[in-house]
């Protein structure tokens, strides 16, 4: 299995590759074109800010790259959000993937922003969630995906939001499966046999 890690400067890279070969698996962990497209999946990890992180993929032509791919990607967290059309940090114009806006939390009382922690998910009947006994996953952001119908789960911080996207060869999520212990590994399995 040919697996690629999207390389720019964001972070969390090396705990998903941890995970991975936890799995068996090792990845490459590249931001070049050829290799990309080559891969037989493509895992775009994330944490970081989304502004300056879509300058860089831009600067390397992968904001037009990404979009393009044909194999199973999975995006994680920021690498979530930036899939999305346009998110409320730094009013940045995303990859378009989904026609999706990413919003901030505004607390309504007095909940922290970042949402950070362990939090339940209400998911459905697909190949990515199969076999996730206890679907509690680690978060850690500012921003959300609202619900929609591209949903494949949707999890609660001061209201319901995506927690799991897809749409055709894409998926995303918005914890840390590289950070979720059993569940999240499973997760990765899930995704690396679709």
């Amino acid at each position: 299995m040919n697996l690629a890690l999207v390389k720019y400067n964001a972070g969390n890279t090396q705990s998903v590759l941890f995970a991975l070969e936890r799995l068996g698996i090792t990845a490459q962990l590249t931001n070049d074109a050829d290799e990309l497209m080559a891969a037989d999946k493509v895992i775009f990890p994330g944490v970081g800010e989304a502004g300056n992180t879509m300058k860089h993929l831009k600067s390397l032509g992968l904001d037009v790259i990404l979009p393009s791919l044909k194999q199973p990607f999975l995006g994680i967290c920021l690498g979530m959000q930036l899939m999305c059309r346009h998110s409320e940090e730094g009013d940045t114009e995303c990859l378009g993937i989904f026609d999706l806006d990413v919003r901030r939390f505004v607390p309504r009382n007095h909940e922290k922003v970042p949402h950070m922690g362990w939090n339940d998910l209400s998911v459905a009947d697909h190949p990515l969630l199969r076999d996730l006994s206890d679907p509690h996953m680690y978060f850690v952001h500012s921003y959300y995906v609202p619900e929609s119908k591209h949903s494949l789960a949707s999890a609660e911080y001061i209201h319901p939001f995506c927690a799991v996207i897809n749409k055709d060869n894409f998926y995303a999520v918005q914890f840390h499966p590289e950070k979720s212990g059993a569940q999240g590994q499973k997760l990765l399995e899930n995704f690396i046999g679709l």
